[in-house]
Formats: C-alpha cells, structure tokens, sequence
C-alpha cells in the first residue's frame, strides 16, 4: 500500500482519476508557495535570486526529478515548457547526425511532440522528414537513414507502453540518436534513464508529479554528452557566465547549457513541494499498487458495463498507469460521470481515460467509480444535452 492520501487536497466527494493530466494539489505546497511569495519574494525582493536560491532552483529540483527517472545527479535541469524541451533535444539531436535526414516517431506519440518536429524541418529547409508510422512498427522502420527516433514511451490515448531499452538499443545499433517523452511516464511507473542510455529524455511535471498547471518541463542529456550538445536556443541563462553579459553566446558546462530564459521561481517552489512525497517511496512498488487498482477497474468495468470497449492493452505490462476504454458517446458520458463526482477525461475521437495513481487512490474508491460508471450507463445519464456540449477542454 503506496496511499498518502492526506498529503493531498482533493475536494470532499471526488473520486479522481485524471492525475494522469493534471494532478491534484497537494497540500505543504500551498504553503510553501505562500511562504516564498511572503518571506522571499514580498521581504528579500531581487536578492532572492541569491538568498533564497532561486537561480540554483532549476538544477536542484531537476535532481529531485532525475532520482524518479533513474537519471545520474547533475543531469536533468527544468525549465521552460514541454514543447521547448523537444524543440532542444530534437535540434541538438539532428546536428549530432548531419549526414541523416529522418525523424523517426509513431501515430501514438502526443502532437505537441510532432508539431515541434514538423516547425524544425521547415526552419531548417534542409531536406528533413518527419517519417511518422504505427507503434507496432516503430521497430522494423528503424534503419540507417533515421537521424533520431523520438517517442513518448506511454501512449497518451490507450496507456500502451514501449520498450524503453529495447527501442533504444534498436535505434542506436543503426547510429540513430534516441529521444524519450516521458510525460506519462515520470512518478507513474519505474524508469531508468542511466540503464536505457538514451541521449535524451524529456517530460512535464504537472501530471503524476503533481507540480500544478503550468509547472515547468525537464530535460535529461546523457552525462558524456553534456558538454558537447548544441542546445539550439541559446537563452541567457544557458550561457557560461550571464552575468558577464557577453554579446557572444558560450554555451555553459553541463546540463546548465539547456537552460533558456528566467526559471519560473513560483511554479518551481509548487513542484519542489510536490515532490517531497516522493520521499520513501519505490517505484516498483507503486507501479505493483497501480497495476492492481487498474485490474480492478478492468475487471468490474466489462463485467457491469458491456457497453464500454477496453482501449488499453490487456496485459498490464503493456500499459501505463491508465485505462481506455472506449464509448461513441464517451464524451457526454465523461461530462456526465464529473457531474457526479467521478473526474477522468477524454481524448477524441471516442476515448474515455481514467488514470490510477495510488498515492491518493485505493480499492474504494475505484469500485466507487465503477458503481458511478454502471449507472450513468445504465441509465443513460449521458444523453443530455448539456453534456454533449463541447468545451475547450475536454
């Protein structure tokens, strides 16, 4: 049993399932967040950035990361947004291998992920493909032209799992240079970047890590490599020394070269919070505690509510730490089960995700839901209009 249920604040009577999109807040952040915006930004002001250790901020809680991640200390650095993130890796990752042309991904991988891929090709204009195929063949379509083969390792859709090492061994047996997304991956299930040897991985923080709304992206560039990579957006805070305010960019040593612009202290202070609940705990156990809640859900799901079409693979070492399943109308049956208390969400065209994180979730409550899940089927709660409404955010 993994449960810190009272770490978190959840709202009284909600059963969440959707901490694979955003997590819930957890409490001593609130806290801290107010003590930093009081103590350190309201009474320190601009010497913060030195007293309070904001600008040491990126790299400290990109250890805090790195040990969830398997990553070696010194090797991750936060920052900026997702989409920055890939954009660094990719680009360095091309000029690691200017005689190749292919970026290699799959119809699985998140779009944020495609769409900074397809902007590069353009900026570059340099005969570039985005060659994108289906997760069962990402392994046959690995060969000598690809340059870099980037994948998010948990499917956002289904929750189906690549093989880290497996994939990574694969592409760099073909001089390709590996680009994990670990968004659905980093605080759900057990990961080990030094193992897998990839060049470089890359995740969000606001899903499983509980780092709030906005909370800023990681980047993870293999030890060897991390004085020698191009980081392509070379920010002010990437540079050697910033404040010598040199006209000409010097990239800084290490992982502090991936670095772009000013470190969103606020965000970093939530997140830093957010990840003392890490403190004590294995992955491999809390991957045990997920897999045996989602075998629940799976379980009860087909047996009370035929009409729903299981998404996600059936062997729980295939998927992620979610459940798909499928409905024509799973939007307005989403919107229906939030209505009563049971939030997931849903990803078109027909999916309906439900994520399962046990540091807050536990047996009752996913037979709750289930219960939720068999009347608003049953009934038909879903067929009204107002749930069939589209909002922004599905």
């Amino acid at each position: 049993m993994v449960l810190r249920k009272e770490f978190f604040d959840l709202p009284e009577g909600v059963i969440y399932l959707d901490g694979n999109s955003l997590g819930p807040l957890p409490r001593n952040a609130k806290a801290r967040v107010a003590e930093m915006m009081q103590d350190e930004w309201g009474a320190q002001l601009i010497k913060g950035w030195n007293s309070a250790g904001w600008m040491a901020q990126p790299s400290r809680v990109g250890d805090m990361v790195g040990r969830l991640i398997g990553a070696p200390a010194g090797s991750v650095v936060m920052g900026d947004t997702l989409s920055i993130k890939v954009y660094q890796a990719l680009a360095a990752a091309l000029k690691m291998r200017p005689d190749r042309k292919v970026i290699l991904s799959d119809s699985g991988n998140f779009p944020t992920d495609l769409y900074m891929a397809q902007g590069l090709i353009q900026m570059l204009d340099g005969g570039y493909e985005l060659r994108v195929v289906a997760p069962e063949a990402v392994a046959d379509a690995i060969d000598d032209d690809v340059a870099a083969v980037m994948l998010t390792q948990v499917d956002y859709r289904t929750g189906r799992v690549h093989d880290m090492g497996a994939i990574t061994e694969l592409a760099h047996s073909s001089g390709a240079v590996m680009i994990w997304d670990l968004a659905h991956s980093a605080g759900a299930l057990p990961v080990d970047l030094a193992a897998c040897a990839c060049e470089f991985a890359v995740g969000c923080t606001y899903k499983y890590l509980n780092g709030g709304p906005g909370a800023p992206a990681f980047i993870y560039v293999r030890p060897d490599l991390a004085d020698s990579v191009d980081p392509a957006l070379a920010g002010w805070l990437g540079h050697d020394a910033p404040f010598a305010f040199d006209l000409d960019y010097r990239p800084a040593p290490g992982i502090e070269r991936m670095r772009v612009g000013t470190p969103p202290v606020i965000q970093l202070t939530a997140l830093e919070a957010a990840l003392e609940v890490w403190e004590g705990i294995d992955m491999q156990d809390l991957r045990v505690a997920s897999v045996a809640l989602q075998e629940v859900f799976i379980r009860e799901v087909e047996a009370r509510v035929p009409e729903l079409t299981l998404a996600s693979p059936r062997d729980a070492a295939q998927r992620g730490s979610q459940v798909s399943f499928g409905f024509e109308n799973g939007y307005a049956a989403m919107q229906a089960l939030i209505a009563r208390g049971v939030i997931g969400d849903f990803r078109a065209p027909d999916i309906m995700r439900f994520g399962f994180t046990p540091l807050y979730l536990d047996k009752a409550d996913v037979l709750a839901a289930v219960d939720h899940i068999e009347t608003v089927m049953r009934d038909r709660l879903w067929d009204d209009p107002v749930f069939m409404a589209r909002q922004r955010v599905t």
